[in-house]
């Protein structure tokens, strides 16, 4: 009995000294990788004069960024290298946008400028975006019939000096063959009236439709009170149509 309790015991060591090897090597395992990783990344960023000022740091193969670039873009294509090494198991975003301070009334002014004109021709009537900026960082709110309106939006406001971070609360339409016809009929009914006909003239300038499931939503401004609630009679004519709010402005100046 005394040579059973033994012999167990001695498993018992090998097993326990066994594991910590494994553990052991395991570890050692590990950080040569990370240190690969980290070579990879900082040869990747050192290419870029862009990327002059951000180091990089690997632990359990995740990527950690910290330095400084002039636009957010930068900061968004550091990432995306880094996240694109072999290895990686993902990226911790720690760059600070150290470009120009703008004051914020400034920069909501530059970019709602600049999104005026974002799918321009290409049906921009039926996408909207809305920015807000506070301390140099942007929130987007809006709507986008199929995602590359968005894509475009948020191009700009990456490449745009003075934004140090974005908030992209822009959601994406369902597909749907049923508000797409409500999206056209809507348009032909309220650019298809004489006194509405104008705001078709403007590309960067149109009445926005979004439709929603059947529910019809009016962005954008106009001349004039009566120029709002023409255009909300007229998509309230439309068939098949649920419901529509009335989100039109009344341009002041």
């Amino acid at each position: 009995m005394k040579h059973k309790n033994t012999v167990g015991k001695l498993v018992g060591t090998f097993l326990a000294v066994g594991l910590m090897a494994g553990i052991s090597l395991a570890d050692t395992s590990a950080a040569r990788h990370d240190g690969s990783i980290e070579s990879a990344v900082t040869q990747k960023l050192a290419s870029k004069a862009r990327f002059s000022n951000v180091q990089s740091t690997v632990g359990d193969g995740i990527v950690t960024l910290t330095g400084t670039v002039d636009l957010y873009q930068a900061k968004l294509d550091a990432a995306k290298a880094a996240r694109k090494t072999a290895g990686a198991q993902g990226v911790r975003n720690l760059i600070t946008v150290a470009g120009p301070n703008v004051p914020d009334a400034q920069l909501e002014q530059k970019l709602a400028t600049k999104l005026r004109f974002v799918r321009v021709g290409y049906d921009n009537a039926f996408d909207y975006f809305a920015i807000g900026v506070k301390d140099g960082v942007v929130t987007v709110e809006g709507e986008d019939r199929t995602g590359v309106g968005r894509d475009e939006a948020m191009a700009e406001i990456a490449n745009m000096p003075g934004v140090k971070d974005v908030i992209d609360n822009i959601s994406i339409e369902p597909v749907s063959q049923f508000d797409d016809s409500i999206r056209m009929r809507t348009a032909r009914a309220i650019y298809g009236d004489t006194v509405l006909g104008k705001y078709s003239m403007d590309p960067a300038h149109p009445i926005r439709i979004i439709v929603m499931n059947g529910h019809v939503t009016l962005y954008g401004s106009v001349d004039s009170n009566m120029d709002k609630q023409l255009a909300g009679m007229k998509a309230n004519q439309v068939p098949g149509a649920f419901s529509v709010e009335n989100k039109l402005v009344v341009d002041k100046s």
